[in-house]
Formats: structure tokens, sequence, C-alpha cells
């Protein structure tokens, strides 16, 4: 049986295991002081590190955990990352032996232009998703290095994966993500419950993550571009009725960055 752990890191990050059998793989590694205090507790061994892009809070631990470790790393094809053993791009899938598992790799630049996710479609009962920083819980990552079109497609990608698939994102930003969902959809009863419930986790100190792709596909403003008050809410922000779906994605995510 595979256990997905999560590791606490700066403010807000997840830094997430996968463990079997004594083995664990790490994904996104932004600091090595939590990945190694847990192998020294559990007596783990460290078998792959999976980085999702370049940014520092994703692979700032890298270079640590590699000198201890000589192990195979993981990372996205278009995006230079000091360490990386093994290139990916979208479509190609690889085996984790020691886990037990294997991963999709599907392309998903905007957040960078780089961006990888891995989805498991068999790990555990309904399939998980890493996916970095490209979709939060009721959110999805800023655009450094990529456009709105890329970003929309990468979300519709992610979208179309199965509903009850889980997704492990690297943030916990979504009591804050839904906030504004609320701002943009206010009569959406689900929103709401959503927001109230993750109000409650948040003041009893439990996570919000995982989330699944059914749940966002309900409530995250980002992956309802065609839902009428979502295009509506573009509307009001553009002076007109968006085009298509890139152009109301476009509106909200301009108008989440001044939220």
């Amino acid at each position: 049986m595979i256990e997905i752990l999560a590791l606490h890191a700066f403010d807000d990050n997840y830094i997430w295991l996968l463990r079997a059998g004594g083995h664990v793989a790490v994904v996104d590694p932004g600091d090595a002081a939590p990945v190694l205090r847990h192998l020294e507790a559990s007596g783990d061994r460290l078998c792959a590190i999976l980085a999702t892009h370049h940014h520092g809070d994703h692979v700032g631990g890298l270079a640590e955990l590699v000198t201890r470790f000589p192990v195979p790393v993981f990372g996205p094809l278009l995006e230079d990352i000091p360490g990386v053993t093994r290139a990916l791009a979208g479509g190609e899938r690889i085996e984790l032996p020691q886990i037990g598992t294997e991963f999709e790799i599907i392309d998903v630049p905007g957040h960078t232009r780089g961006h990888i996710a891995y989805y498991g479609p068999t790990l555990g009962d309904d399939g998980a998703l890493f996916c970095g920083d490209t979709l939060f819980g009721a959110g999805c990552g800023r655009l450094f290095e990529g456009t709105p079109a890329q970003m929309q497609e990468s979300l519709a990608k992610l979208a179309a994966l199965p509903a009850p698939t889980l997704v492990y994102c690297a943030h916990e930003y979504t009591q804050s993500n839904l906030r504004f969902a609320v701002a943009v959809e206010p009569d959406s009863i689900v929103v709401q419950r959503r927001s109230e419930d993750v109000a409650a986790e948040r003041a009893a100190g439990r996570a919000t993550i995982p989330t699944c792709i059914r749940t966002e596909l309900d409530t995250n403003p980002f992956l309802r571009w065609d839902a009428p008050a979502v295009r509506a809410a573009a509307a009001s922000r553009l002076g007109h009725m968006p085009a298509d779906a890139v152009e109301t994605f476009a509106a909200i995510r301009e108008w989440k960055n001044r939220f």
C-alpha cells in the first residue's frame, strides 16, 4: 500500500512523500530539512525526486538531497533545474519501482513555461495528480512565464481527468482562493458552502489538500470559464461579453491578481 504524506515547508508549501515498503519518493522538495527529518525519524530510504517546475520553493532542497542520496531526479524538459537526471515532456511515462506506481506526464505551461504535472491513474482508489502551482484548491497559479491561452489549455487538460482524481497541489491557498470564488459567483450555494467548510477546517488547523477534480469543477472559477455566472463576472471586468474561454479565464485571472 502506498501512503501519501504531507511535509510542511515555509509558510504554506506542501512537500509530498509517496511511501511504500520503507522507500519514499519526494515531490517538489523546496526545503531539504523536512525531508531529512522524516528520513531520520522513519528510517525510510529516499528513492526518487520529482520536480514540477524550477521555482526555488519547489527545488531549493534538491541539491542537498542529491548530495546525500544519489537518486533519480525527474523534472521538466523545458526548464533548467540543476540535478535533474531525467528531463520529461508531456506524454511520457515514468515508473517508480520501489514505490510500485507509475506516472503519466502532462505538460501544463502557464505558471512557468515548462511546468509539468505527474498523474498516477492507479495511485490509490481514485488516482492522484501532483500539479505543483498549476491548479490549486479553488484557484490556479499566477502567470509568471506563460500566457492566458497556455494556462487555460493546461487547466483544461487537468479538468478532463476523472472526476474523483485527488489533487495534490503545492500550497495551502484554498481559503483565500474561496474568498475570491465567492466574489466571482456570489449566488452559488455550492461555492459558499465550500468556503464555510474550508474556513472551519483551517480554524481547526486541518489541511484542505488534497482536493479532487470534481470539487474543483464545481467551485473553482478558473475551471468554470463556461459557467454563465463566471462569464458574466468576466464581462463586468472587460466591459463586454468574453469571446471565448481564454478571454474569460484571462479576465478572471487579472481580477484575482488585484483582488
